[in-house]
């Protein structure tokens, strides 16, 4: 067990419900309809992803390489959920060029696990 990694997962799954509570509460009467899809897009792929921090978090122990896939992944949400969020609530376009960036750092991270496994 990873405890760094477990309180990186869990944090990130307590900010992507609170996103997802505040996107369908309070931004639903503020935002268009497709800013509100890409902001629930962003809080949608945080909680996958900050579930499989955790789960990285569980078997780091054993496999050396869950570690760096569950470090891969906080990166990709910060980097794919952080730009979909920032584009949905400001509306600049330039934040979406940082979005594939953080969409590499979660097939990585799925990579390297993947082969982790397989060591």
């Amino acid at each position: 067990m990873n405890p760094q990694l477990l309180a990186a997962g869990a944090i990130n799954g307590a900010i992507a419900v609170a996103a997802g509570a505040f996107g369908a509460h309070a931004l639903k009467e503020r935002l268009s309809e497709k800013a509100l899809a890409v902001f629930e897009t962003a809080a949608r792929y945080q909680m996958y992803h900050a579930l499989a921090i955790v789960l990285c978090a569980a078997i780091a122990g054993g496999m050396v390489g869950a570690r760096l896939s569950g470090w891969l992944f906080t990166g990709g949400i910060v980097l794919f959920s952080g730009s979909l969020y920032a584009l949905a609530l400001s509306d600049v376009k330039v934040l979406g060029a940082i979005t594939p960036v953080g969409g590499l750092l979660f097939l990585a991270g799925w990579a390297w696990l993947a082969i982790s496994a397989l060591r």
